[in-house]
């Protein structure tokens, strides 16, 4: 009988700049703490991701005594600190109340990509629903696409490894989560886990788009659209192009690399 298990564990503190590689997760209302509770806006307050600014890529974020740092290449560090000024940004459908982050880091961030774009924050006070479709729990999500946790499986990325000529990891899909032990794409049919002590509900597959294409050293995409071109071809669904599985947490807690992962419900 496999083994299976947390393999990794990784935040975004700030949505689409680079992740952080972490051996413990701790779990607060909005799912893993601290996780895309800043994001990144252009001037009519709309969201902004690799899909149109690969470079952002490269920009590092960590977590600091006082918030989060981030380090722009040819610009430096700076630490994101929101200010009193509310705004209203838009990130997918869904209007949200934000307070915008101090200039400085975003004329900084401006420059590097050279478009006006601003960090704006989610502080407790704002509330973002998750898909009312997909969960008829009243939860809410930050600056994450649509739920709160995304789930891969090691062995999926392997076998895609297979067919390509350039390997990729598993940076590029943005995973919270990544489980190992188990066979590939074994994870479409899973619908209850219990990782450690905790239990999360498979809400929803995730569907892929060219933020897959890019290379997350560099921040170029990858001409040949790779691996979103091969995935497209054995991998699309009503739900779309699929690697990995959305999940909700079922309460508060703390989940660490090498926890086991036992699948409780599935197809």
């Amino acid at each position: 009988m496999r083994l299976v298990k947390i393999h990794s564990l990784h935040i975004y503190p700030v949505k689409s700049l680079a992740g952080i590689q972490v051996p413990s997760l701790e779990m607060d209302d909005f799912g893993p703490k601290g996780d895309r509770r800043w994001m990144i806006v252009d001037s009519d307050r709309n969201f902004v991701t690799q899909r149109a600014f690969p470079e952002l890529a490269k920009v590092a974020a960590s977590f600091v005594e006082n918030g989060v740092s981030i380090h722009i290449p040819g610009e430096g560090a700076f630490t994101l600190e929101a200010t009193d000024k509310e705004v209203r940004v838009l990130v997918w459908r869904d209007w949200v109340k934000a307070q915008e982050g101090e200039l400085l880091a975003s004329q900084a961030l401006s420059r590097f990509c050279d478009v006006e774009l601003y960090f704006v924050y989610m502080p407790d006070s704002s509330f973002r629903r998750v898909d009312a479709g997909r969960v008829t729990e009243y939860r809410r999500v930050g600056f994450a696409d649509g739920f709160p946790f995304l789930i891969t499986n090691l062995a999926s990325l392997e076998e895609l490894n297979g067919r390509l000529e350039v390997q990729v990891d598993m940076r590029r899909f943005r995973p919270n989560i990544v489980v190992e032990g188990s066979a590939p794409w074994e994870e479409d049919r899973w619908r209850k886990l219990e990782v450690g002590d905790q239990q999360f509900d498979i809400v929803k597959p995730s569907s892929r788009c060219v933020l897959t294409t890019v290379d997350p050293d560099i921040g170029v995409k990858d001409p040949g659209l790779q691996p979103l071109r091969t995935l497209s071809g054995y991998r699309r669904t009503a739900d779309g192009v699929i690697f990995g599985q959305n999940a909700i947490h079922e309460s508060p807690g703390v989940i660490h690399v090498d926890d086991s992962v036992t699948v409780i419900e599935s197809e």
